[in-house]
C-alpha cells in the first residue's frame, strides 16, 4: 500500500513540471478537494481562466492580502479577484520576478480554504517539483493524477531509503575514503556518504550533514559558503583519520535548502534587488528551511552510526537530527571568514536564522 502511495506523488510531481493539472483529493469529500493548474509550468492558453488562485502564505502576505489575518497565517491562501485570472494574470502574481513590472496588484480577497491539509499538501508537491508554489484551481481541466496527503506522507517515510552501492573513492583531502549510494523507489534524488577513514562502531566519528549546492560546491559561488565549508569539513575529517578516528560526510540532494535549483537562482536575483535571503525566499512563497533531516538519519541508521559529533553552526540543525532519532553528543563549530560577497549572507543566517557565527 506504502509503494502505491509513493508512486502517486512521483507521478505528481512529473505531472507538475510538466504542467499538467492533478487532482489533490479531501477525506472531507468532493466540496473539500481541490483540482490544481501549476501557474508557472502550465500551458500558454489564452482561454485558460479561474476563478481562484492557491498561494502559499508567504507569497499572500508579499501581495498585502489584508483579510488573510482571519486565517491560519502559516497556511495557504486561496485568492478571489472581481474577474477571473488568466494564465499571464496567475504567472504575475506567481513570479516575484514581475513585481516591479506589475506594482499595483488587485483587489484581492483570500476565501476560506475547504480542506487545510489538501493546500499545504500542494504547496509541498510545488517545492519538490521545484516550481513556483502557486495554483490556478482549474475546474474541469484534465487531471493527470489523484492522490491524497496521506500518499505525500507515504512519499516522505525515510524508510524507502536503501544503500544501493559503494566503492573506494580517493579524494583531494585523502585517498582513504568510500562513497555509499543511497536511494528510494519512487524518489530521483540519490543521497551520498562518503566515509573518510576506517569506520569505527567504538569511536564516535566527526559528521558533517551537507546539503547539494551545485553554485558553492561545483561553480565555486562566492555568493554562500558551502565550498569552502565542505572543502574544509573533508579537511577535518582527513585530519580525525590520521589521529585515529574516522569521519562521515552526508551529502544531500537538496539544493537550496531544500528549494530547489531554479528558485534558489530566482532568490538570487532577488537578493540582487537588495533583499536578504529569508527575505528573498518569502517572496517567492517558499521556506526558508525546509531540509529533510529524517533522511540523513536514516542514511545513519543504514551506516550503523547511532551517534555522531556534528560539523554545524546551525542549532536547528542539531535538534532537527536530535528529533529523528541520531544522538549528537557534540557540535562543533565550523564557521569560514567572510567575503565581500558572502557577508550579508552570513549576517543574514547569524541575525535571522540562529547560526553560531561568532
Amino acid at each position: 500500500m506504502t509503494l502505491g502511495r509513493s508512486r502517486l506523488v512521483a507521478q505528481a510531481l512529473d505531472a507538475l513540471r510538466h504542467g499538467w493539472a492533478i487532482r489533490i483529493v479531501s477525506e472531507h469529500g468532493d466540496a473539500a478537494s481541490l483540482d490544481l493548474l501549476p501557474a508557472e509550468t502550465a500551458y500558454a492558453n489564452p482561454g485558460l481562466f479561474s476563478a481562484r488562485l492557491l498561494v502559499s502564505a508567504a507569497r499572500a502576505a508579499t501581495l498585502k492580502l489584508g483579510n488573510t489575518r482571519a486565517f491560519d497565517p502559516a497556511a495557504p491562501v486561496l485568492i478571489r479577484a472581481t474577474e477571473p485570472f488568466s494564465l499571464s494574470a496567475a504567472r504575475d502574481l506567481a513570479d516575484p520576478a514581475r513585481d516591479l513590472d506589475s506594482p499595483l496588484r488587485g483587489p484581492f480577497r483570500a476565501d476560506p480554504l475547504p480542506d487545510d491539509q489538501v493546500a499545504r499538501t500542494a504547496m509541498e508537491l510545488a517545492r519538490l517539483a521545484g516550481i513556483l508554489p502557486a495554483f490556478m484551481v482549474a475546474s474541469g481541466a484534465e487531471i493527470a493524477v489523484t492522490l491524497s496527503p496521506a500518499d505525500l506522507t507515504a512519499f516522505r517515510d525515510p524508510g524507502e531509503l536503501t544503500v544501493q552501492a559503494r566503492a573506494r573513492l580517493p579524494v583531494a583531502a585523502t585517498d582513504d575514503s568510500e562513497i555509499v549510494a543511497f536511494r528510494a523507489r519512487d524518489d530521483l534524488r540519490e543521497h551520498v556518504a562518503l566515509i573518510i577513514g576506517t569506520q569505527d562502531h567504538d569511536r564516535v566519528p566527526l559528521v558533517r550533514l551537507h546539503s547539494e549546492c551545485l553554485t558553492g560546491d561545483i561553480l565555486g559561488s562566492l555568493k554562500c559558503d558551502c565550498g569552502p565549508q565542505l572543502d574544509a569539513a573533508l579537511h577535518a575529517m582527513a585530519e580525525e583519520a590520521a589521529r585515529g578516528g574516522w569521519g562521515l560526510l552526508l551529502y544531500l540532494r537538496q539544493e537550496g535548502r531544500g528549494i530547489g535549483l531554479i528558485n534558489k537562482l530566482r532568490a538570487y536575483q532577488l537578493q540582487d534587488q537588495g533583499f536578504d535571503t529569508v527575505d528573498a525566499n518569502e517572496r517567492l512563497g517558499l521556506p526558508n528551511e525546509s531540509r529533510d533531516f529524517p533522511v540523513a538519519a536514516r542514511m545513519l541508521d543504514l551506516l550503523n552510526v547511532p551517534a555522531i559529533r556534528l560539523m554545524t553552526n546551525n542549532p536547528a540543525k542539531v535538534e532537527g537530527l536530535r528529533g529523528a532519532g541520531v544522538d549528537v553528543i557534540e557540535r562543533v563549530p565550523h564557521a569560514l571568514p567572510a567575503n565581500p560577497h558572502n557577508h550579508r549572507y552570513l549576517e543574514t543566517k547569524r541575525d535571522r536564522s540562529g547560526h553560531l557565527l561568532g
